[in-house]
């Protein structure tokens, strides 16, 4: 049984006649009757008897008919779907990216992208780590993947920007100036506010912190951006954290590095882009992103 065969058929009984069915369809009219006859073999019975005064259908002919009728319409559905996620329309998107990235970077993209495309479902997978990020989309997960710059890739990168860390800092810490840059040896002996092992921010940290000069002791851990700002801003200790996942309200405990602290943010996917990755990336280039800082520490 084949859509064809069922929307011959149904053009059959609509037309009342096999001629007008046939010039309706394009077709020939034995190839037409000879589709309808496979049709009933395989169903076991005739669904058309002729009739001097015309067409009319069997009993088996008005219990396959609506389910025909159903079959068809879910086809057409299914076409209209897939015309529909082609133009990014309609349709499924899943963006894998990092839980600091998720806060910080994609909000405002994703609002943007419903604003465009209020059709599209959007699902976003968040991982703890590059690592975890980079596998995933190897084994096929995630239409769109936004993160630090992956290693060793063979699907298609695009640069999007740069992300620069920030510290966030208990009130005795901060300088007198929001403008004032802060020396990030000079928080040496301070206990941290640092992030859980697995995360993938915790080798950021230590490696700046490295740079610096020292490696930072631990006043508290946490596995969320957020956390970590709020923790450092009440008072336990310095955080390093990216500049765009810093609540708002927090901005007066927020100071810049003397010797910034950046990381590439890309977009990449393990094979050719996707109708609604390829939308999502140009809503992704619409942001204004920052460039490398000069003289960055660079973070990977």
């Amino acid at each position: 049984m084949t859509l064809r065969q069922l929307e011959y058929f149904i053009a059959v009984v609509r037309e009342g006649s096999f001629t007008r069915a046939a010039e309706l369809l394009h077709v020939a009219q034995p190839s037409l009757s000879q589709q309808i006859r496979a049709l009933e073999a395989e169903l076991g019975g005739a669904l058309i008897e002729r009739l001097p005064g015309g067409l009319s259908l069997t009993a088996t002919g008005r219990a396959v008919l609506p389910e025909a009728q159903a079959a068809a319409a879910a086809a057409r559905r299914a076409a209209d779907a897939a015309r529909g996620a082609l133009a990014g329309e309609a349709g499924l998107l899943e963006i894998a990216t990092v839980r600091s990235i998720a806060a910080g970077v994609l909000p405002s993209a994703l609002q943007r992208f419903e604003e465009i495309h209020p059709g599209v479902v959007l699902r976003v997978h968040e991982l703890g780590h590059r690592r975890e990020l980079e596998e995933l989309v190897r084994q096929g997960g995630g239409d769109i993947a936004v993160g630090p710059r992956p290693r060793d890739w063979t699907g298609p990168v695009v640069a999007l920007g740069w992300e620069e860390f920030v510290v966030v800092l208990p009130s005795e810490d901060r300088p007198r100036s929001a403008r004032a840059r802060v020396d990030l040896h000079a928080l040496g002996d301070r206990r941290w506010v640092l992030f859980e092992a697995a995360h993938g921010l915790s080798e950021v940290v230590a490696t700046a912190c490295a740079d610096a000069g020292f490696r930072p002791q631990a006043a508290a851990h946490s596995g969320s951006v957020e956390v970590a700002a709020r923790m450092a801003a009440a008072g336990l200790g310095p955080a390093l954290v990216p500049g765009n996942a810093v609540p708002t309200e927090l901005a007066c405990a927020v100071r810049r590095l003397r010797r910034p602290v950046a990381r590439e943010i890309v977009a990449f996917s393990r094979s050719d882009w996707v109708p609604l990755a390829r939308c999502f990336l140009e809503v992704l280039d619409e942001r204004v992103w920052p460039r490398r800082p000069p003289g960055a520490m660079v973070a990977t």
